[in-house]
């Protein structure tokens, strides 16, 4: 059949939707406003073959919506002007609404998505904006602060299962096939949690071994079979994210070596030197933090010089940061800091600020004693005067552990000559 496996299956109606459950559940806030035929502007955020885009296409049926949808690859400025253009004088807008579809919107330069903000500031079009990268680096922010962010995950091996079983009783082609599932461990790996890949290499081995009377899928069949797909560095699936895992626990872990290591098989793979660069630079902090502080220096300068730089010359830099920061002293008293302060935070809720620490800048404010008994440490030897920060029921809660690294050590003694006593679990 011309039409592939994965077009084939894709679902009629959001029910029968596999996966994402987290996201639109029958359940789910996002469901139940579909349901009501109000979609809010939205970035769906997740590796390929998650169904980003049909589950858009789901989205404009289940609401009984107008659907236009553009690539970023190949669609610039002109095309959403045109959608616009078209919408707003076919007076689709002032009826069911419309939804605009943009695949790969982190394609688009900072103007082309500026030319969508009016348009969905107005209600002219719903915005569903599909991307593989963190929208909070390649989406704008004022388009961002417009649209909901939904996280897409890779397809769990249970909702990848059911797909293939699916396949095989209800596609035209397959269920005229006697095939039978013995083991699924290497397709379920190759696929990355890419049901598209999943299904498309599972149409390639049907087809192979079409002529048999059984097909038995076995994992010694599909390696017989999937040929250049076992690729050594997948940009997309589970090989790209085991590699920047170990490229970073190389790090965390202080060996250069297997740092270096890893990061030639990202350079050799294709991948984006941008996204490396990012993430030394949250290992810089998380892994580095206080310990070092120049690290995070480094690790910016890196990730600002691969962006003008590029390949092949970033390869250099990157290797000059990865080694830095795998050779330099490790703390994470920052990284656990603020996990345990945003901990906190959820548990006690919305404390009052202590009245001296109020900003007072009305007359009504100062008689409410607004900043009143506020002590201004510069007036004081060494900069310092003993008072209270923190909300009254957390007066004495330590959110800063040092750990053993000299540097934070040093930042330890520090807190300690200066607040004695008031913080007892440094």
């Amino acid at each position: 059949m011309s039409v592939p496996l994965a077009e084939r299956m894709r679902p009629k109606t959001l029910e029968k939707y596999i996966g994402q459950k987290h996201v639109i559940g029958q359940q789910t806030p996002l469901f139940s406003s579909i349901e009501k035929g109000r979609v809010p502007s939205m970035i769906l955020w997740g590796p390929p073959g998650v169904g980003k885009t049909t589950l858009a296409y789901l989205i404009a049926q289940k609401a009984d919506k107008h659907l236009h949808t553009i690539s970023a690859i190949s669609s610039g400025v002109k095309d959403v002007r045109d959608v616009i253009h078209k919408v707003e004088n076919s007076g689709l807008f002032n009826q069911n609404g419309t939804i605009l579809f943009i695949d790969e919107i982190h394609r688009f330069s900072k103007s082309q998505q500026d030319s969508l903000l009016n348009a969905v500031e107005k209600g002219i079009i719903t915005l569903i904006g599909a991307t593989t990268e963190n929208p909070s680096f390649e989406v704008i922010p004022a388009l961002l602060s417009r649209c909901q962010v939904y996280t897409l995950e890779s397809h769990g091996k249970s909702d990848l299962i059911h797909l293939l079983e699916l396949a095989i009783a209800e596609d035209p082609f397959l269920k005229t096939k006697k095939i039978n599932l013995k083991e699924t461990e290497l397709l379920l790996r190759i696929s990355g949690g890419d049901a598209r890949r999943l299904l498309n290499l599972f149409e390639l081995i049907i087809t192979i071994c079409a002529d048999l009377p059984e097909i038995n899928i076995t994992n010694d069949l599909v390696e017989k079979n999937a040929g250049s797909t076992l690729a050594i560095y997948d940009k997309q699936g589970e090989n790209h994210y085991d590699i920047i895992s170990a490229f970073i626990k190389s790090i965390r872990g202080s060996d250069p070596n297997a740092a270096v290591y890893w990061l030639a098989r990202m350079i050799e793979g294709g991948e984006d030197p941008k996204f490396i660069a990012r993430r030394l630079l949250i290992a810089a902090s998380e892994d580095i933090g206080l310990a070092n502080p120049t690290a995070l220096v480094i690790a910016n300068t890196t990730f600002q010089s691969v962006q003008s730089i590029g390949w092949p010359e970033s390869r250099i830099i990157l290797s000059q940061c990865a080694i830095y920061l795998a050779t330099s002293p490790k703390g994470n008293a920052a990284y656990q800091a603020i996990n345990q302060a945003q901990e906190l935070v959820r548990k006690t809720g919305d404390l009052g600020v202590p009245l001296h620490l109020r900003n007072a800048p009305t007359k009504l404010m100062k008689e409410l004693g607004y900043g009143e008994n506020y002590e201004y440490a510069h007036q004081y030897d060494g900069n310092f005067v003993f008072q209270e920060f923190m909300p009254e029921n957390l007066s004495n809660i330590n959110l800063f552990h040092a750990g053993s690294s000299k540097k934070e050590q040093e930042i330890k003694n520090q807190i300690e000559n200066l607040w004695g006593k008031k913080y007892p679990t440094l």
